[in-house]
């Protein structure tokens, strides 16, 4: 597989830059397409890549970072063919605004939050965000990431945030608010159950889904992929029974939100 990983934390005039020449130097093919991934899915995303390709031979480029950054990436004509978003509304709203393909919009995963501590002795649940026992809590920007917006929502209903804003560490997106926890530059971080999931060291706290609302991901085929039918061959992928599989094994729901 031919991935391309590159976050939004680095900027993204070079990245484009770079994506720009490849395809001015190299001949179109109708195997190949661009999916730019949320940071929450990275890891299912290279596992339902590798697994279309082995079974159509196409090619697939995967960029990973935050929703809200993709948005804006899009709507200054980055060239990607698919989006797989961490919500359901920037990919409605970029169908309203003719960069997608409205009526190609679907729920692909709904995501899980957990309150991620990689101290084996730190605890991560509702009794320590109430005691407020540590000096660091990772957020990402929930302008950007909805697991951000998530988080907050989380603090807000168990009536915490004003005590604990002081202490929040925000990310750009979730990747890099799971490496403030990993690195210990924070004791705990909202993170997607997906990051953490075969995680062996530290322990989560599945936060139950009534402090949040339902993190609907849905994807969609954007306007530079209207006529990509690798692009749409992928998509009919995700749908498939390969990829649900292996969507819930990265602890995601499929269907109605559980």
């Amino acid at each position: 597989m031919r991935t391309l990983f590159r976050s939004t934390l680095g900027g993204w005039a070079a990245p484009l830059a770079l994506l720009t020449l490849l395809a001015l130097s190299a001949p179109a093919r109708a195997d190949d397409t661009t999916v730019a991934v949320a940071a929450n899915f990275t890891e299912p995303a290279k596992e339902i890549a590798r697994a279309f390709e082995a079974q159509t031979g196409h090619t697939v480029t995967l960029s990973f970072g935050s929703t809200g950054q993709f948005y804006i990436q899009i709507k200054q004509d980055a060239p990607f063919a698919v989006l797989l978003a961490a919500d359901q509304e920037t990919p409605k709203k970029m169908g309203d605004d003719g960069l997608a393909v409205a009526e190609t919009r679907f729920t692909y995963a709904i995501g899980r939050l957990v309150l991620w501590g990689k101290s084996p002795n730190a605890p991560a649940g509702e009794a320590i965000l109430r005691s407020g026992g540590f000096d660091k809590l990772a957020v990402a920007n929930p302008k950007l990431a909805p697991y951000g917006a998530a988080g907050l929502q989380v603090l807000t209903k168990l009536g915490v945030y004003d005590a604990l804003a002081p202490k929040l560490v925000q990310g750009n997106n979730i990747t890099q608010t799971f490496q403030f926890v990993d690195t210990g530059n924070a004791e705990l971080g909202f993170v997607a159950l997906s990051q953490v999931i075969a995680r062996t060291d530290g322990h989560y706290w599945l936060v139950p889904a009534g402090l949040y609302s339902p993190i609907l991901q849905d994807a969609v085929l954007l306007r530079k992929g209207a006529g990509d039918p690798t692009a749409r061959a992928f998509l009919a992928f995700l749908k498939g029974p390969e990829a649900l599989k292996i969507i819930q094994t990265f602890g995601y729901g499929i269907g109605a939100a559980d």
